[in-house]
Parts: structure tokens; C-alpha cells; sequence
């Protein structure tokens, strides 16, 4: 019967053991935790005979169960302090079984509850310390792509309204980065307003844009969707334009709700989409 606690990626199992990281992930047993590799201990072999992996073998490995994990995307884990590979004299990458188990555990926890980096560091944490990580939610309990853009929708006009940033406010409320806001802003993903601040919609936007970098998606990647949203904002812009330019107050005023609520139907209509692509391909 399968269960929702999560298994250790510390315990002692090997790339070379028998079952895939998902199939141990699915025994819902907590091994006893085992501590992380110190990257000062000299690569090449570890105590015990246990072979360290170049980061080209612990992407092999991991496709096996994670098809669309990248180098990019275990380097980023890293950078995130989620994993703590050795290093070599040359500066190269060296894998131990713990840290292979690690990425296992956090690419598992991001593909099958949706959980953010943040919540997966608390689950190590907790493991490393001896505990047992949180219950994880039921999968018929999870909110779909559909539910979560209503949530996103409120979320964003509750948190929106009234707000001004300035730059170094909206790196510290999306937790990133100048070159990050930098790259994200020469793709058009984020822009300030006249006297240089953001507006909550910026904020909101870069919020995202950050969590979506977690999974490895870079601004490059989003252009897409940045295509798409100005195509839509063009297509309301056709309906509402008529009621803008009319004279009456009261016209004006409904134009700008018509607005609104064709922008939700918009995003309501994209997440029902995905949703039911994501269906069909599962």
C-alpha cells in the first residue's frame, strides 16, 4: 500500500543498487539518515569503496527516472544548497551515492507534490537531524493548474494594489538577484515604471519568473509566454477599446471591469488548458 511519507535520500543505497530512486522513493520507509559528504574529503574513491560520479554519470543515471533533468538544473541545485558535491584540485564536480540520492529525492518531491525548494530543504533538514519530514499531501488532495491560477489571481490583486518598489525592495521580496533582474528585464519579463520602480504586477510577475528558475527554466525559456500574454492583453485591449473612448463616466468605469474580467477568463481559459494537456500526455 503505498503511503505519502517520504523516503530518506540519505540512507545507504547506491546508484548501483537494485530499483530506480522512484521505486525507493515509493516505499514510503525513512531510513536512518546519513550525513552528507564533506567536500573537503579528497575525491576520486570514498571511504568504503563507494565510486564518486562525474556530473555527466549523475545526469545518466538520474534521466533513467527523471527524463528532463539537466546539467543546468543539478548545478542549480547546488547553487541553491541542496546538494554539496566534492570538488577535485581542477575544480571538477565529484558525486557521492548520498549526494545522487539527494537529487533523487528533491526532483521526486518537485514531480510528484509539487513542492517548492524551499519546503524539500526543510524535509533534508529534518532527515539529517534524525526526524521524519512532514506528511506529504494526498495526490487527489493537490490543486490542479486551474485552482492554482484562481489562487494566484486573488492572491495577485490583494497583494497588487497600492504597491511601489523600489529595486532593491523587489530583489529582496523575489529573493534574487541584480544579474537575475538584469537578464530578466532584457527579455521584456519585467519592466519599471517611469520613476524607475516596480508595481505589484512586477513583483508578482518576478516572484514567478524566480520560482519557475528553481525548476531550471530560464528567461530564455519564458519568452513564449511572455508572446502569448501580450497577444492577449491586444485582444482585450480590441473588445475594451470602444467603451475607453466613450464619453459617459460610467461606460469608462465598466470598460476598465470588462478589462479585468476578460484578463481572469484569459488565464482561467490557459490554465485549463495545460491542465488538460498535461492529462492527456500522463
Amino acid at each position: 500500500m503505498s503511503t505519502n511519507t517520504p523516503s530518506s535520500p540519505l540512507g545507504a543505497a547506491t546508484p548501483a543498487s537494485s530499483g530506480s530512486p522512484s521505486d525507493r522513493g515509493a516505499r514510503g520507509v525513512v531510513a536512518a539518515p546519513r550525513q552528507p559528504t564533506r567536500p573537503d574529503r579528497p575525491a576520486g574513491r570514498r571511504r568504503g569503496g563507494d565510486e564518486l560520479l562525474s556530473i555527466g554519470a549523475v545526469l545518466a543515471f538520474l534521466r533513467d527516472d527523471f527524463p528532463e533533468v539537466t546539467i543546468s538544473k543539478i548545478r542549480f541545485l547546488e547553487a541553491e544548497g541542496l546538494v554539496e558535491p566534492q570538488r577535485t584540485p581542477s575544480g571538477y564536480r565529484k558525486f557521492s551515492p548520498a549526494d545522487v540520492e539527494r537529487l533523487a529525492y528533491v526532483l521526486r518531491m518537485q514531480r510528484d507534490h509539487y513542492l517548492p525548494l524551499r519546503v524539500i530543504r526543510e524535509h533534508l533538514d529534518a532527515m539529517e537531524r534524525g526526524e521524519s519530514p512532514p506528511a506529504l499531501p494526498a495526490a487527489d488532495t493537490r490543486p490542479g493548474p486551474l485552482e492554482e491560477a484562481d489562487r494566484e489571481l486573488s492572491a495577485s490583486v490583494e497583494a497588487s494594489a497600492g504597491v511601489r518598489l523600489g529595486r532593491a525592495e523587489l530583489l529582496a521580496a523575489a529573493e534574487s538577484g541584480e544579474a537575475e533582474l538584469a537578464e530578466w528585464e532584457s527579455y521584456g519579463l519585467v519592466a519599471p515604471g517611469p520613476d524607475g520602480g516596480y508595481d505589484g504586477e512586477a513583483l508578482q510577475v518576478a516572484r514567478l519568473v524566480a520560482e519557475l528558475g528553481r525548476y531550471g527554466l530560464e528567461p530564455r525559456h519564458l519568452r513564449a509566454m511572455k508572446a502569448a500574454a501580450d497577444r492577449e492583453v491586444a485582444l482585450v485591449e480590441q473588445v475594451v477599446a470602444p467603451l475607453r473612448r466613450h464619453r459617459n463616466p460610467q461606460t469608462r468605469a465598466h470598460a476598465e471591469a470588462t478589462a479585468r474580467e476578460l484578463a481572469t477568463l484569459s488565464v482561467r481559459l490557459h490554465a485549463a488548458m495545460v491542465q488538460a494537456g498535461l492529462r492527456i500526455r500522463s
